[in-house]
């Protein structure tokens, strides 16, 4: 037997599982299971790639100057506390590297991003789970479930995979009610799709012990190119920036990145048509005894009477070319989590879903 072995705890992640993107023997599939924009990025993100082709032999800016500038034009922030990594996936595992390993404690509520648990098990640090409130982020119970040893705690708002919020005055009764060595870490992977949510960024602005990630996958139609960031104390930032990579971002990752958050037409306009077919979709889900949450993102949560009928539907779905996202390993076995897609996508689901419900009775 070998004596070759990982770190503690690395063994004991379980392999992430993106969504789904095929069925066997079923072609033209909609694909419903990533929380993609179905519109894709703007034509002016889209002509800054095709532009990066032509500096493709060159290395890409370790300091990320002119992204950073383009972040803190748009959004108010100050570029010198932004730090941008491959997804926010990354900056999350740049503060489980740098902020938690053996003995500490990394807290995420119960049907949180995988990835939290994830980064804190590949950094020797023990995950501990805190229930929920009917879906909602419980900061009660997150505050009873601190120790001298929690050092990160991970609130994605909107949350996924349940698309419910917490209140400002919440969050900002967590921050002040943390242990002293702790970080609390405000996930806003959605926070565009909620009209005049800053994503926490006037919290890290008022406290040094709140950090909050971001995405260009989402509402800036940027999944394939992996581009995230973080907003932090600057004492925060300095340590992240000394445990990234120097080249972590491509050229044209970074070039049509800083295309896309500039195009603020364009995310205004993704922004109003989630939230027209959002609204859309759960009413007529609904009309089919399909009940949601309030979703403040751009998917669904829809709820089944049992984890059969759940499973039962997405076979349904997914015989008729529509693939979404069973959320059991977010212990939500009775759920599908839909993203909400263009028109004629949510029109589909929508039907396909009543089809499944008339023929179950």
């Amino acid at each position: 037997m070998t004596q070759i072995l990982p770190q503690p705890g690395i063994l004991d992640i379980a392999l992430y599982e993106g969504g789904a993107s095929h069925v066997e023997g079923v072609a033209n599939v909609v694909k419903l299971s990533s929380n993609e924009n179905p519109f894709g990025p703007s034509d002016a993100a889209r002509e800054a790639f095709r532009r990066a082709a032509f500096d493709l032999h060159r290395y890409p800016s370790t300091d990320h100057a002119a992204l950073r500038t383009a972040i803190g034009e748009v959004l108010g922030l100050d570029p010198a506390r932004i730090v941008c990594g491959v997804g926010s996936d990354e900056i999350i595992a740049f503060l489980c590297q740098a902020y938690a390993g053996p003995g500490d404690e990394v807290i995420h509520t119960e049907h949180g991003f995988a990835m939290y648990r994830i980064s804190a098990l590949a950094n020797g640090a023990t995950p501990v789970e805190v229930p929920e409130r009917e879906r909602v982020t419980d900061v009660d119970a997150i505050l009873a479930a601190c120790t001298e040893r929690t050092r990160l705690v991970f609130i994605a708002n909107p949350n996924n995979p349940t698309g419910t919020m917490v209140g400002e005055a919440e969050l900002r009764r967590l921050a002040e009610g943390l242990p002293p060595r702790a970080l609390l870490v405000l996930d806003g992977a959605y926070a565009e799709y909620v009209e005049g949510h800053d994503g926490g960024a006037s919290l890290v602005e008022a406290r040094e012990n709140v950090v909050m990630t971001r995405t260009f996958s989402k509402i800036h139609g940027l999944g394939g190119l992996r581009v995230g960031w973080g907003y932090g104390p600057s004492h925060v930032v300095d340590v992240l920036n000394r445990v990234r990579g120097p080249f972590n971002l491509s050229t044209a990752a970074l070039m049509t990145a800083e295309a896309a958050i500039r195009d603020t037409a364009w995310t205004v306009k993704c922004r109003e048509e989630n939230t027209r077919l959002r609204a859309w979709l759960a009413e007529a889900l609904a009309e089919h005894g399909v009940p949601s949450d309030t979703s403040t993102a751009n998917f669904i949560l829809a709820r089944f009477g049992s984890r059969a009928e759940a499973e039962a539907c997405d076979a349904f779905l997914r015989s008729e070319g529509l693939i979404v996202r069973r959320v059991a390993g977010y212990k939500l076995p009775n759920c599908l989590r839909i993203t909400v897609g263009d028109e004629p996508a949510c029109r589909r689901v929508a039907h396909a879903i009543g089809q499944f419900k008339a023929g179950a009775r």
